[in-house]
């Protein structure tokens, strides 16, 4: 028997401790396997996390929402007192009929912009205007189409010692507030009631009776001194 050189066998047993080797479509099956694993699992908790979010939002709008909406309106002072050179005025809001408006209103009481407000025009059997600006224009064609307006049918709305402001846009600081003193059919046209007084009429028609210029300006200074919110009276 031939004897086996020993670097030969040295070659031979290296080849037999080896590993065998790893076919290119052997990896490239196992590749796709673990893809499609990967794939599954983040589609898994996609489609999960996915329902998770649409019940919760389908709680919250079939109920919480309304909940937490009606709450927040329901926090919000329902009643403001106006502390004028005449007297108090207490002014109910319409929370729910103007929420937009008033909202605006309390946002800007309790930033202090109707402190020291001056009621800059007063129009008797009309309204009192207040309001850091006097270019409202148009005062003496209010009044004329008051006068032939007044046969129209009058609603709450339009009765006297509603609270409201002017329709028209202006910037965020500007806010005109008015009180009306007498039945005014066409009032929607003019303004956004959002109140009505509900005690200190008196003190209303007091300011009412105040001497003015032919502008409707009062002679002497009338304005508000400070306001007060409060959540019941």
């Amino acid at each position: 028997m031939a004897r086996i050189k020993p670097q030969a066998l040295l070659i031979q047993s290296k080849m037999q401790k080896r590993p065998p080797r790893i076919g290119v479509v052997t990896i490239l099956f196992c590749s796709l396997i673990v893809l499609l694993i990967l794939s599954s699992l983040i589609a898994t908790s996609r489609h999960w996390s996915q329902r998770s979010r649409d019940q919760i939002g389908t709680g919250l709008s079939n109920y919480e929402v309304d909940e937490i909406a009606d709450s927040k309106k329901y926090d919000l002072p329902g009643y403001v007192v106006l502390n004028t050179s005449k007297g108090y005025i207490t002014i109910e809001l319409f929370k729910d009929g103007s929420p937009e408006t008033v909202d605006k209103f309390l946002d800007l009481c309790q930033k202090g912009h109707f402190k020291g407000m001056p009621f800059h025009h007063v129009i008797k059997n009309y309204v009192i205007l207040g309001g850091h600006s006097q270019e409202l224009g148009g005062i003496e064609d209010w009044t004329s189409k008051t006068k032939l307006h007044r046969r129209l049918p009058i609603s709450l709305k339009h009765e006297a010692f509603m609270v409201g402001t002017t329709k028209i846009k202006e910037d965020g600081k500007a806010f005109q507030l008015f009180i009306t003193t007498a039945p005014i059919p066409d009032l929607n046209e003019k303004l956004t009631v959002f109140g009505r007084v509900i005690k200190g009429e008196d003190v209303v028609q007091e300011i009412e009776e105040v001497d003015t210029d032919r502008h409707y300006r009062p002679t002497s200074p009338e304005g508000i001194i400070n306001v007060t919110l409060r959540q019941e009276i």
